[in-house]
């Protein structure tokens, strides 16, 4: 039977059934332009389509001066998220916990805004009116200077407002829970819902992954005795992280 798809689509599978096989190994330089041109009997514009394809996928990558080689897959690391509350969880603001493993705040950004009606929703608030009602803190962890995690974290500034921990990172105290400690409010629950999606084009950016990798979206949030007190959304890449989840056994 004849395969009707475009050119491209066929000389696509041709190479990633290589790729899954082993035929070409990690590391292996894929065929250049002119010898896809040559030997599949394409135009330059469908040689250069398939290129693109496969450096999308995640499944080539180019090196300047050198062509374009199989991408090897990274060895996937654990990243551990206990719901322990003096222990802070990576994707809040607990420095100390990241730095313990391997990871440090590479930047972070805060600032007053008014909370998307997403953000609404999960922190509880009532109808926008325009006036800036939330601190956002845009954070990116990184290891070995590499980037890692991504996190957005937001804080009802009805809560935090003229206290010491209105910004996250410029007060006395570190991580959501010594912080809303420090103002008489116990954190005393968290939730996460863990999504693996294909990432955003400013996420795969951020974490220097190749467009339209897969990654792990994170929606956490944390309560003071029912009420959502900061919620962050945290991302990942799949392909680098496997999650683990755990909690404390306390005895009766």
């Amino acid at each position: 039977m004849t395969d009707e798809r475009p050119k491209y689509l066929q000389i696509v599978d041709d190479l990633r059934r290589k790729i899954a096989s082993g035929e070409l190994p990690p590391g292996a330089r894929l065929p250049s332009r002119p010898e896809i041109m040559r030997d599949y009997g394409v135009s330059n514009t469908v040689a250069l389509r398939v290129g693109e394809i496969l450096k999308a996928e995640g499944l080539a990558e180019a090196r300047a001066g050198a062509g374009t080689f199989v991408r090897g897959r990274p060895t996937r690391q654990k990243m551990t998220r206990a719901f322990t509350l003096r222990l802070e969880m990576p994707g809040s603001s607990g420095p100390d916990e990241m730095e313990r493993r391997g990871h440090r705040i590479w930047s972070y950004d805060s600032r007053t805004t008014v909370a998307p009606s997403d953000i609404r929703e999960r922190l509880a608030l009532p109808e926008a009116t325009g006036v800036e009602d939330v601190v956002r803190t845009a954070y990116v962890y990184s290891r070995d200077d590499e980037p890692v995690m991504l996190s957005t974290s937001w804080e009802p500034l009805a809560l935090t407002r003229g206290t010491p921990i209105v910004m996250p990172e410029d007060g006395p105290h570190v991580g959501v829970a010594d912080r809303m400690l420090s103002i008489g409010v116990v954190i005393d629950g968290c939730t996460e819902l863990v999504e693996a999606r294909t990432g955003e084009v400013e996420e795969c950016a951020g974490l220097k992954i190749p467009p339209r990798s897969v990654v792990f979206a994170i929606e956490r949030t944390c309560y003071a005795q029912g009420r959502p007190v900061q919620t962050a959304d945290i991302v990942l890449s799949a392909e680098r992280y496997v999650l683990e989840y755990g909690e404390p056994v306390r005895s009766r």
